[in-house]
């Protein structure tokens, strides 16, 4: 036994000798096994002062922040980065599928859909777009495309919890939380995760950007899309700084004194952080969030004036004043991607939506010279199926869900712009050429921002948990 851990078993019987009656005789259940394995949690998560406060790298980064922008609801790679010419020679032609199946939409009556539009080769790069893309058009060469992606689920919230936390079942903690956990954040005023979603959140709801079972501290922070980002941003009227930074000493000797009593409560020094987090963030975040501030040509880069593109464009703007003030992950949303009926219309929208504002995001951090220590992350939960059921008796032409194949791509941060990797099949239903599942995506993102997955490991249940649940590798074409 170390001399450490010998230090921690004495320190943690210490603690229990100074409860009180009633949580001496919880703690009487507890084996002196257990005892060490908490002497083994302790040691394996302690952190400093302040919680988000820098850490090492385990690798040299390539990449300091992440903007992970989350296309919920499934988009069409097949209509949007990986065309399928095949296609048209078999529209609407029917069959009928029988055997396994992930679910019951991939069985039965089907029948083929070619894409809406054409498609062109971008750049020097030639990278493949649907005729939609009229604005990331002019930075592809900026762009690594990824066409062999595979997730295990079909499943909406299953799907989501998986790519955004590496767990399909939900409660671990989300990629954000892991880099913020490894990392720590250069702005000890701002949340290190900060989450953009839509007025409605996703399916699987917040946990999708939880801290699962690490300190509350490593949560993602969402902004509301209306209204007030935060409530309670600004203090009550008639109530100073002086008079509010009393108030929260009076509760700081409060919450403390209850600490002492319930030392294993890692949620009670949360809180205590939290305020005072909270009451610095009234410092910093009004004007951090006043994207008014920007002069008009930064605002029509992304897209702010015009309807089709303002919410998002916001989004990303404010994304971009984020990771300049330090804050390590943010995580913008945008929805409505499920297009089982009526592709054109509700995919081409969404592309407009979506268009200008992510072009003008990296034109931005290219010119003002963060792009190459910005990782920029595209991707829905699972791609779409070339063909689609029958719905109620009628053909709408749609997709259904495909976990088999799914484009993702990068841009920033270390990865291989200007070039594509992977590929499909001829009809788009599997990916065939570097064919990865997204642990390995989340490995490889890891990687970049200077984090060894198998090192970033944390003590729950009995043994040390890490993002890609039991292991995996770094997929090398995706990374310059």
């Amino acid at each position: 036994m170390s001399q450490n851990l010998r230090q921690q078993i004495a320190a943690n019987q210490a603690a229990a000798r100074s409860l009180n009656r009633r949580s001496f005789l919880y703690s009487m259940g507890a084996s002196l096994g257990s005892i060490a394995l908490t002497g083994l949690d302790a040691m394996a998560t302690s952190s400093p002062a302040r919680p988000l406060a820098l850490k090492k790298p385990h690798l040299s980064p390539k990449a300091k922040n992440c903007i992970f922008l989350m296309m919920e609801g499934g988009p069409s790679h097949i209509d949007t980065f990986d065309p399928k010419p095949a296609l048209k020679g078999l529209h609407l032609q029917k069959f009928t599928r029988s055997g396994e199946a992930k679910s019951a939409m991939e069985s039965g009556t089907r029948y083929y859909v070619q894409s809406p539009w054409a498609s062109r080769q971008i750049g020097q790069s030639g990278a493949w777009m649907t005729e939609p893309w009229q604005h990331l058009a002019g930075v592809a060469d900026d762009i690594c495309f990824y066409r062999g992606c595979q997730v295990d689920s079909v499943n909406h919230p299953t799907a989501m919890f998986q790519v955004n936390t590496g767990n399909r079942f939900g409660g671990d903690p989300a990629m954000g939380s892991w880099v913020t956990y490894g990392l720590g954040s250069e702005n000890q005023d701002l949340p290190g995760f900060i989450v953009l979603p839509e007025l409605s959140y996703p399916q699987g709801g917040s946990p999708n950007w939880g801290n699962g079972y690490l300190p509350a501290h490593y949560q993602g922070t969402p902004l509301r899309p209306q209204g007030s980002p935060i409530l309670d941003l600004k203090p009550t009227a008639g109530i100073s700084p002086e008079h509010q930074r009393e108030n929260l000493n009076l509760l700081s000797r409060f919450n403390h004194d209850h600490l002492e009593d319930h030392p294993w409560q890692d949620d009670l020094q949360a809180r205590i952080e939290n305020y005072e987090l909270a009451f610095r963030m009234q410092i910093q975040v009004p004007g951090i969030l006043n994207i008014d501030q920007e002069d008009d040509k930064t605002k029509e880069l992304y897209g702010i004036g015009d309807d089709e593109t303002e919410v998002f464009g916001r989004k990303l703007l404010l994304a971009r004043r984020l990771v300049e003030k330090g804050v390590r992950f943010v995580q913008a949303y945008s929805g409505g991607w499920d297009s089982h009926d009526f592709l054109e219309r509700a995919h081409g929208q969404r592309i407009r939506n979506i268009d200008k504002p992510i072009a003008g995001l990296i034109k931005d951090l290219k010119q003002r010279g963060l792009l190459d220590e910005t990782l920029i992350v595209w991707c829905g939960e699972f791609g779409r199926s070339p063909d689609n059921g029958i719905r109620d008796g009628g053909a709408a032409y749609g997709r259904d869900h495909n976990s088999n194949a799914m484009t993702m791509w990068f841009a920033g941060g270390g990865v291989n712009a200007g070039h594509t990797v992977g590929a499909t099949d001829e009809l788009g239903a599997e990916a065939v050429d570097v064919v990865h599942n997204i642990r390995d995506v989340h490995v490889s993102l890891l990687s970049l921002l200077g984090l060894d997955d198998n090192k970033l490991t944390y003590f729950h249940a009995g043994r040390f948990k890490q993002m890609s649940q039991f292991g995996g590798q770094i997929i090398p074409e995706l990374i310059a």
